[in-house]
């Protein structure tokens, strides 16, 4: 299975939300990292078949999407950002229609709701009204009907926002169970999330690619440049202000500041392993 982007772009008036992008993803999981406005979505979405590009093209195994027509969408699963449920559906009501709508017959929808509900640990609840779901339960119910048709591959637009800790821990989970033998994009500003569970790393940023990489490789770039210093509270509201500070943590009555510069911003500050937040800080600012 190979997917490829070649030289993809979506123009809206005089703004481009994606600006000539090429990759080509075979099976893995791929981390789609960009702060809100970075053009995550609306390649998603054109990937999907949502939107259509204003150039480029979209090839599955070699073929465009115009020449596969329906046969497209029969590998592809889709869990956008906001889902829109049917709120007065029960779960295994919802599952069988969104079964019906991808073309599975009675008895294979039945055989999969069945099976995914079990998945997605929603086997008790199956029958009650998704109106009544908590968040991270409607998530659950989200991932279960993109994986419906057996899709090769899997789009997931945001789905940990607003999940609470332990939630976010079952869904990496129940991402890396589907993942097997798939492609699967990830979108998310929430970079804990993709470092559990990404191969490769891929960073947006006003329409374009900055980086695509392992993410065994994807902080090399900035060995070196990740600092710490322990600061008294008047400096570190100093050092806010002046560098790109990851994070800041109290100890007895000073202030542990990491940092991301190109040089040590002070002589006793310590060079530390960079980390994938690190990362996003460098190429998106303070």
């Amino acid at each position: 299975m190979k997917l490829q982007l070649k030289k993809l772009r979506k123009q809206y008036g005089e703004k481009c939300a994606v600006n000539n992008v090429s990759v080509n993803l075979t099976p893995g999981v791929y981390g789609l990292l960009g702060a809100n406005g970075a053009g995550k979505t609306t390649l998603m979405r054109m990937i999907c078949g949502v939107l259509k590009p204003t150039s480029g093209c979209i090839c599955l195994n070699g073929k465009t999407m115009g020449q596969l027509g329906e046969r497209y969408y029969t590998h592809l699963g889709y869990m956008p950002q906001d889902f829109g449920f049917y709120p007065d559906f029960t779960a295994r009501e919802f599952m069988l229609y969104m079964a019906a709508v991808k073309g599975l017959d009675k008895k294979q929808a039945k055989r999969r709701t069945e099976a995914l509900l079990h998945m997605v640990n929603l086997t008790e609840a199956a029958d009650k009204k998704i109106k009544s779901y908590s968040g991270g339960m409607k998530q659950r119910l989200g991932i279960a009907q993109a994986e419906l048709n057996r899709p090769a591959i899997l789009i997931l637009d945001e789905p940990t926002a607003g999940l609470d800790p332990k939630e976010r821990v079952r869904f990496r989970n129940l991402i890396s169970d589907f993942a097997k033998e798939k492609i699967v994009i990830l979108s998310t500003h929430i970079v804990s999330d993709v470092s559990y569970i990404a191969d490769t790393i891929l960073m947006m940023k006003q329409g374009r690619f900055l980086l695509q990489e392992p993410m065994s490789e994807v902080t090399d770039s900035i060995k070196g440049k990740v600092w710490e210093l322990l600061v008294d509270e008047r400096t570190a509201a100093e050092y806010s202000r002046k560098y790109s500070v990851v994070n800041l943590h109290h100890e007895d009555g000073m202030v542990r500041l990491r940092m991301v510069e190109e040089t040590a911003p002070e002589r006793d500050a310590k060079a530390v392993e960079p980390g994938l937040e690190d990362l996003f800080i460098y190429h998106n600012g303070r």
